[in-house]
C-alpha cells in the first residue's frame, strides 16, 4: 500500500431530511450504536494511515457540537482540522479553498454517509491503476438509481461513463458512487471556479479531458444516512454485525430477539425486545421494543415502540404506543398517547 496521509470531509450538509434529531447536533454526530456517525469513517481513515483531516464545513455549520462529539482525533493518531466557507461552495469548492494545504494525493469523502470500510485497499488501487481520481463505488437498487450518481465501468475498472442522478431507464448500471475518493491534487486545477460539485462538474470535466477515472468497489459497511429511516436501518444493520456481548447482564426477566445492542448503564427489565438499539444510560421497563432505536438517558415504562427513533431525554409514559414515528430529543409522551407515522417535534 503506498502511503497517503492526508484526508479531507465534506461536513457541510444541515440534515435537514434528519429533522428532529439534527435539531440539537450536527448529522455526522448522529449515534450509530455507541459512536457519532463520522466516527466510523474516522476510525477507517486512521487504518489505512491517515494523520491529517480536514473537515470542510458549511457556512454558519455547528461545529462545536461536532467537536464536543469526536474530539480532536488524537485517541485515532491523528489531527482534526475545521475549514470554514464564508458562502456555500458545493461539495468540491471547500477542497479549492484549501488547496494550498492539500497534498499531492489525498482522500476526500462526503462526511453525511455512514463508511466503515476498508480504505486502504483503494489507496492501493488509486496507485496501481495510475489513476488520476479514484472514486469506491456501491451497488444500489434498480430504484435508488436517481439517488447517486451512477457509474459503468469497464473490465479494467476504469470508468467509462457517469450520470449524476438518472432516471431509473437511462442507465443499467447499479454501481453507486459511494463519496469516498483518492485525488491527485493537480486534477482541482481544471476548474477555475471556486463553487463547483464533484460529481456534477469534476467528474464530467475529467472524462472530457480523457483523465483516469478508477473506480473501486467499495469494501466494508456503507449506508446513505438521509433520512430517519435510514439512521434505523443502519443502527440495526451495526447490531447485528458487531453486536453487544455484555447486554446479557443489563436485562432481566425479558424476552429478546436479537440483534440487540445496549450501551453503557442501559438497563431493561420485563419487557420484549427485538432488533433494538437502546443507548447509554436508557432504562426500560415493561415494555416492547421491536426496530427500533432509543438514544440516551430516555426512560420507557409499559409503552411499546415499533420502527421509530426515540430521541434523547425522553420519557415515554405507560400505555403509549409509538409506531413508525420519530420523537425528538427531551420529548415526554403521556399515558395512553397513541402516536403512528409522526415526527413529534416540540412546539
Amino acid at each position: 500500500m503506498r502511503n497517503v496521509k492526508q484526508a479531507v470531509i465534506m461536513v457541510g450538509g444541515q440534515g435537514t431530511r434528519l429533522m428532529p434529531f439534527t435539531k440539537h447536533r450536527p448529522k455526522p454526530a448522529l449515534p450509530v450504536l455507541n459512536k457519532p456517525c463520522l466516527r466510523y469513517l474516522l476510525e477507517s481513515m486512521a487504518e489505512a494511515g491517515i494523520k491529517e483531516v480536514i473537515l470542510a464545513c458549511g457556512t454558519g455549520y455547528r461545529s462545536q457540537p461536532l467537536k464536543d462529539a469526536i474530539g480532536d482525533g488524537s485517541d485515532m493518531g491523528m489531527s482534526i482540522d475545521y475549514s470554514y466557507e464564508e458562502e456555500p461552495l458545493g461539495t468540491g469548492g471547500g477542497m479549492k479553498l484549501i488547496k494550498d494545504r492539500l497534498d499531492d494525493v489525498f482522500v476526500a469523502a462526503n462526511g453525511d454517509v455512514f463508511a466503515d470500510i476498508l480504505l486502504n485497499e483503494q489507496i492501493d488501487a488509486h496507485f496501481s491503476s495510475k489513476a488520476d481520481v479514484t472514486i469506491a463505488l456501491t451497488g444500489v437498487k434498480d430504484e435508488d438509481r436517481p439517488k447517486f450518481g451512477i457509474a459503468i465501468i469497464d473490465a479494467d475498472g476504469r470508468i467509462t461513463e457517469f450520470k449524476e442522478k438518472p432516471k431509473v431507464n437511462e442507465t443499467s448500471s447499479n454501481l453507486a458512487n459511494a463519496g469516498i475518493y483518492v485525488i491527485n491534487k493537480d486534477v482541482l486545477s481544471l476548474i477555475k471556479e471556486n463553487k463547483f460539485d464533484f460529481s456534477k462538474d469534476l467528474v464530467p470535466k475529467l472524462m472530457k479531458e480523457r483523465k483516469r477515472i478508477q473506480g473501486f468497489m467499495l469494501k466494508g459497511t456503507w449506508r446513505d444516512v438521509g433520512r430517519p429511516g435510514d439512521l434505523l436501518d443502519v443502527n440495526i444493520d451495526m447490531a447485528a454485525k458487531h453486536g453487544d456481548g455484555t447486554w446479557e447482564k443489563k436485562v432481566s426477566r425479558s424476552t429478546v430477539k436479537k440483534p440487540l445492542f445496549m450501551g453503557e448503564a442501559a438497563s431493561v427489565s420485563g419487557s420484549d425486545l427485538s432488533s433494538a438499539v437502546i443507548l447509554n444510560g436508557t432504562k426500560v421497563v415493561n415494555s416492547t421494543v421491536n426496530k427500533a432505536m432509543i438514544m440516551s438517558n430516555c426512560t420507557i415504562l409499559s409503552a411499546t415502540i415499533r420502527n421509530s427513533i426515540i430521541g434523547a431525554g425522553c420519557m415515554i409514559c405507560p400505555g403509549a404506543e409509538i409506531i413508525d414515528s420519530d420523537i425528538e430529543d427531551g420529548l415526554t409522551i403521556g399515558v395512553d398517547k397513541k402516536i403512528t407515522g409522526e415526527r413529534v417535534k416540540k412546539e
